[in-house]
């Protein structure tokens, strides 16, 4: 209880600062007057305030949905193919649905979640069935075809889509590439929440399960789990939560992988305690990236797909190694 707590605490305080922090700081009272009175007085006041209700608000919101989406979904991923390395990143499922996104909106002149959101859905499906093929052997995930068929899978997906963009005759944002929280209103939100909602209830209900596939799949069934149901619903959660980020974020990464092995730290390996600490630390981690790209550059911006993927790349060379361990 203390964790989440001091979780939550820690949570709000990031929040506080995303409200605050950019290009132009605007202090925290300022903050919490545009949140209560829109910031009435004079015309600074009433510009701050502008700047935070209107481009900074939206953006803390998705970036508190999207990071818990990502963040349970790399839970979930790595308890169903019991692979540290595991994340909807690292197996190809994120950029899976961005492609299928881009090819989408170049062929169809889609430009809104609620039209793109089933080519998402579907791209982030076949890439997860495309890796669990590459994966499987004797009827088993091997772990080491696991990491090498999702990295190979996430490399070729993403020079699909590069090829794709430089194709179009029309400009695609460069954000189907590594994924941003700015220039996006809440609303963005809407189409994604039914499906946000089902895979996180899918994800929950399954904790207990996941538990028992940790000691394997034999003394799993021997307690009565049944494996391949486990798995193909842990599978329809992962897409569901990863397909939603991906369409109202781009293909992020880093987060998905990073948030089970930290809450995993202080919760143990008790998927019950694993998943409610991913919702509160996959946000915490995607809001204090975007933080970070805010400032680091300032007044320029650094999207948050480029800075979780420069913090994403050397936690995954050392899982990799005390893995190979």
């Amino acid at each position: 209880m203390l964790l989440f707590l001091g979780g939550t605490v820690l949570l709000v305080l990031t929040v506080a600062l995303s409200l605050a922090a950019g290009s132009r700081a605007v202090p925290l009272t300022t903050v919490w007057h545009a949140l209560v009175d829109g910031g009435h007085g004079s015309d600074t006041l009433r510009s701050d305030a502008l700047v935070v209700t209107g481009l900074r608000v939206p953006r803390t919101v998705i970036g508190l949905v999207v990071g818990a989406a990502l963040g349970v979904a790399g839970a979930v991923a790595q308890g169903v193919t019991r692979n540290p390395l595991a994340s909807p990143a690292t197996l190809g499922i994120n950029h899976g649905a961005g492609f299928a996104v881009v090819v989408a909106s170049y062929a169809l002149h889609l430009a809104h979640p609620a039209q793109y959101l089933p080519f998402a859905f579907a791209g982030a499906a076949l890439a997860t069935l495309a890796v669990l093929a590459l994966a499987r052997r004797a009827g088993d995930l091997d772990p080491v075809r696991l990491a090498l068929g999702g990295t190979v899978l996430d490399a070729v997906l993403i020079s699909w889509t590069s090829a794709v963009m430089l194709t179009s005759h029309r400009t695609l944002d460069d954000f189907w590439l590594a994924g941003s929280l700015a220039g996006r209103q809440t609303d963005i939100l809407l189409p994604v929440l039914g499906p946000l909602v089902v895979g996180l209830a899918l994800a929950l209900a399954i904790a207990p399960a996941l538990n028992a596939l940790a000691l394997g799949d034999e003394t799993a069934q021997a307690l009565g789990v049944p494996v391949a149901r486990i798995r193909a619903v842990g599978g329809a959660a992962v897409v569901l939560l990863a397909a939603s980020a991906v369409a109202v974020a781009g293909p992020l990464s880093f987060v998905g992988l990073a948030a089970p092995h930290l809450v995993r730290k202080v919760t143990g390996a008790d998927h019950r305690l694993l998943l409610p600490g991913c919702l509160i630390v996959g946000p915490l981690l995607l809001l204090a990236a975007d933080i970070v790209g805010r400032l680091v550059l300032r007044p320029v911006e650094l999207e948050v797909g480029i800075v979780t993927a420069l913090l994403g790349a050397p936690l995954l060379a050392l899982l990799a190694r005390k893995v190979a361990r």
